[in-house]
């Protein structure tokens, strides 16, 4: 840690979310590697282990000695294989990523994302998001946390969740067979029914898009000659690695017609996924060039920018390397994932004292094969 750049204040609130994290590591551990709490997966796996995980993991730097968890044990079943005996009479969710090139990754979920999207909550200004009222889901459903944990989120501050129905499946196929007039007839499909919810008095104030159909939604709404100030959104919570500074920038100036004080709308980028949750940004400026940074959501998940050539290693700050993600809750246990997402990393800061990373953007090393879709 470069401690001489961090103020006295900032250090000992770095220090103090590695004490937690040490010990949240522990307990998790101990949890998911008990015989009595430990999912069927985690206490087959460990006889393969040189090391024993309830004697050896005493922090969080001690998960290095688990091999980097491979995204093929999340392809097929039997999914109950991943349930803590603990939560075994549990009611369980499944969920699921793209699926776009055979068996998807499924996880089970009970109240993960029930949590994640409360703490999320707490992160967003009432004057734009304001309690009570209903939101508009334009994103992916079907098999998808994402839903769901929007509507908590409405429901949670004391408001309806309107969805849409979008498959992303059926946008990646579409592309790519070359069938780009379907798309956009896809595309506007979805758009048409997100207007028909915006415009039918239902006082939706609140939104989640992706940036491409925040884009389209808004170019939709100028073609019916209104804006999404005029039919009532003022807070907008989305997400994706399409977030770039460039097209933030175009957004908030173009597509809103100015920041928050001008526009009266405001919107917040995170960078989240079935495996993590949700990691919250930075405030974005202006003054900043609309540089997005995120930070995970400690202790519950914990991201780390690696080299290239060694996983296990964290490139200085400011430096380019790899996202490594650890999952730890009591229902999900990823220790070392690495995401298909590269970044520089960020050094920690009062309100987030542990480090970030920004310029999130597929991972060059098959960036190409990338079907983003309609994300």
């Amino acid at each position: 840690m470069a401690s001489d750049t961090l103020t006295p204040e900032v250090e000992a609130a770095v220090k103090s979310a590695k004490d937690k994290l040490d010990a949240h590591t522990y307990e998790i551990v101990q949890w998911h590697f008990h015989e009595s709490t430990g999912c069927p997966f985690w206490l087959e796996k460990k006889k393969e282990f040189n090391f024993d995980p309830l004697t050896e993991v005493k922090g969080y730097d001690d998960l290095k000695k688990f091999p980097l968890f491979e995204d093929e044990w999340l392809r097929g079943g039997p999914v109950r294989r991943w349930v803590p005996q603990a939560y075994a009479d549990k009611p369980i969710y499944v969920f699921e990523t793209g699926g776009t090139t055979g068996i998807p990754k499924s996880r089970i979920a009970i109240d993960d994302f029930r949590t994640d999207y409360s703490l999320f909550s707490e992160t967003l200004p009432d004057k734009y998001f304001p309690k009570g009222s209903n939101w508009l889901m334009l994103g992916p459903s079907g098999p998808r946390r994402l839903r769901l944990a929007v509507e908590h989120l409405a429901q949670v501050r004391g408001g309806i969740s309107f969805c849409i129905d979008l498959d992303p499946r059926w946008v990646v196929k579409l592309i790519k067979r070359g069938k780009m007039d379907e798309l956009e007839a896809y595309k506007k499909h979805c758009i048409d029914q997100a207007i028909t919810v915006l415009t039918a008095g239902h006082d939706v104030k609140c939104m989640f898009g992706t940036p491409k159909l925040i884009e389209s939604l808004c170019l939709g709404l100028e073609d019916k000659g209104t804006t999404l100030a005029d039919v009532g959104i003022t807070g907008i919570f989305s997400g994706g690695t399409e977030f770039t500074p460039q097209w933030t920038r175009y957004c908030i100036e173009e597509l809103f017609g100015g920041g928050p004080e001008e526009s009266g709308i405001y919107m917040t980028p995170t960078y989240g996924n079935t495996l993590m949750g949700l990691a919250c940004s930075k405030p974005v400026t202006p003054e900043d060039g609309y540089k997005i940074s995120y930070y995970a959501p400690q202790p519950r998940a914990v991201t780390e920018v690696v080299s290239f050539d060694d996983p296990y290693q964290s490139v200085p700050y400011g430096e380019t390397g790899r996202v490594k993600l650890t999952t730890l809750t009591k229902e999900f246990f990823v220790p070392g994932f690495l995401e298909r997402d590269e970044g520089e990393r960020e050094m920690p800061y009062l309100t987030y004292p542990w480090e970030g990373v920004s310029g999130v953007r597929p991972f060059h090393g098959f960036a190409s094969s990338t079907t983003v879709g309609v994300y």
